[in-house]
């Protein structure tokens, strides 16, 4: 308050207001040393690794079976629960965990954040493609075959499938085999319901059931490049189910392809979020024959289809890649068995070829599918996901990303050594608060040599031998206290106190005027005794 007064009555003019400038600047001190130092929250690299997996040769286990003396087809098993869920269903569903979801993945991350290098893993890769209708289908109404029908209960053989007059799309129309892919059957003996059951989605794969004999010439429409593909089927779907197809609208056309491939990807786990992002996909384009070789067992060895898948599965990603940095985790050669092959794609005869049909309008859709030489099974489903107007193309990636996750679950994977983080309190400091105090410091300075300069020429003897300050600092020599603890000394007759004057002169000493004490003090320089009067 005093040196707030001092600059309102000097208006800032003198010397003096510098000093109160800074006693008022003092105040806000503290606030900027208590915000020299900072204690952030920092990640730290930690001593214990992470993990994540990646496939480089899937190599599940294998036990063979047998059927009187040949060895029987298997699924495999690892992956099978997997698809099925993505055939007859909306497939496996994320499940919440933290923030995020948990991966599907076996990762191993010892603190909340974790990274890993770019890596490259062996993975299932889809594509699908819309064709339109005019490409490959025909409108028409023919008598033929119809071995679509969910009331045809088997044995599938040619002489037991029905015939009848069918309206609808057809593929290869023109031929002895036309193939109906969205329609329905007319009830000839019925003129006033005259429109039967209805196809609704047919499934076709583009290799022959039984056999593996390709369609096409190539066994494939848009996809020819694609070199040993798991799955490769068209997809036919009415858009706006049995009414649609009554009313002979156009159903939707894709060509969907699963496929061995080699992804390079990004994986970080952020506090309970795993995250992934696909760098570049490489599949294998080179030419070859078909791997399937197939044969009819002779009735008196048991009958059936022996089938057998020639080819192992070989992906060599070209060296160096665009895509690829020094970093990035990578092996010369990805793939699997041809058994192991065989065996994945064994899993999709169950619903490609499939059947998805009604009635009527109002009618529940059943499904046909597992259309074997004994008969087929017949289900209804609470989801089609490869019905329109549903993602068939999303579907299809959901469907490769899981499988892809099974390979890396497998016991054949490989783990990779990553970094782990966790957050630690660390000291900061903030050198640009320390302005404040370093400009207060300054002003000290100023302030302290301009006082110097301003008071050095005071007075002949300086300040310090004219101020009572050394007196009442180290006080008087014993021998003169006494003299003026006495009453005598200092009071008058009357009472009333003397006036005393203390000097100190250089090379005398104390000077106390009207005492008659006789300093003892040692002799002058002249060999003379200090005079009355002096201490």
């Amino acid at each position: 308050m005093g040196a707030m007064m001092l600059l309102f009555r000097t208006r800032g003019r003198s010397l003096a207001a510098l000093g109160a400038v800074l006693i008022v600047l003092l105040l806000a001190i503290d606030t900027f040393f208590q915000q020299v130092v900072a204690l952030p929250d920092r990640w730290a690299r930690q001593n214990t690794p992470s993990a994540i997996p990646r496939a480089v040769i899937y190599n599940p286990p294998y036990t063979p079976a047998y059927f009187q003396g040949w060895e029987e087809q298997q699924n495999e098993q690892n992956i099978e629960p997997i698809v099925q869920r993505f055939l007859y269903d909306n497939g496996t569903q994320a499940v919440l965990f933290g923030n995020g979801t948990r991966p599907d993945i076996p990762l191993s991350c010892p603190t909340s954040n974790c990274t890993w290098p770019d890596y490259e893993t062996l993975a299932i890769c889809s594509k699908c493609t819309r064709i339109e209708v005019a490409e490959l289908l025909t409108y028409a109404c023919k008598n033929t075959t119809i071995d679509w029908s969910a009331h045809f209960t088997g044995p599938i053989k040619p002489e037991k499938i029905p015939n009848g007059t069918v309206c609808g799309y057809f593929v290869n129309a023109t031929s002895s085999a036309p193939i109906l892919m969205s329609g329905y059957v007319v009830n000839e003996t019925n003129n006033q319901n005259p429109m039967g059951e209805a196809l609704l989605v047919r499934t076709l794969p583009l290799t022959t059931f039984l056999d593996k004999e390709i369609l096409y010439g190539t066994g494939s429409i848009n996809f020819k490049h694609i070199r040993n593909p798991i799955l490769d089927t068209l997809v036919v779907s009415a858009r706006n189910g049995a009414s649609s197809v009554y009313h002979r609208e156009e159903p939707t056309v894709e060509e969907c392809v699963l496929s061995w491939c080699v992804q390079t990807i990004r994986s970080s786990y952020d506090s309970g979020k795993y995250k992934e992002e696909i760098i570049s996909t490489f599949e294998n384009t080179t030419a070859g024959p078909s791997p399937w070789e197939s044969s009819v067992i002779p009735e008196e060895e048991g009958g059936g289809q022996w089938i057998v898948y020639n080819q192992n599965i070989t992906i060599e990603p070209p060296k160096p890649n665009h895509t690829r940095s020094d970093s990035t985790i990578s092996n010369t050669t990805y793939g699997a068995s041809n058994l192991t092959a065989a065996n994945l794609m064994y899993i999709f005869n169950d619903f490609f070829p499939s059947y998805y049909t009604a009635d009527d309008v109002s009618s529940e859709p059943t499904l046909r599918y597992k259309n074997y030489p004994v008969g087929p099974h017949i289900k209804t489903l609470d989801f089609n996901a490869w019905q329109a107007p549903n993602n068939i193309t999303q579907h299809m990636d959901r469907l490769a990303t899981a499988m892809t996750n099974v390979l890396r679950s497998a016991t054949s994977r490989e783990m990779l050594a990553g970094e782990a983080f966790q957050i630690e309190v660390y000291v900061q400091i903030r050198w640009e608060w320390m302005t404040f105090p370093l400009l207060l410091l300054l002003l000290s300075l100023l302030f302290l040599v301009s006082t110097i300069i301003k008071t050095s020429g005071d007075g002949a003897t300086g300040m310090w031998k004219t101020s009572a300050m050394p007196t009442l600092i180290y006080s008087l020599p014993k021998e003169t206290q006494g003299q003026f603890a006495s009453s005598s000394t200092w009071s008058s007759g009357k009472g009333a106190p003397r006036k005393t004057r203390i000097k100190l002169l250089p090379n005398l000493g104390w000077r106390v005027s009207g005492q008659s004490h006789l300093s003892l003090s040692p002799r002058l320089p002249s060999k003379e005794r200090v005079p009355r009067g002096w201490i």
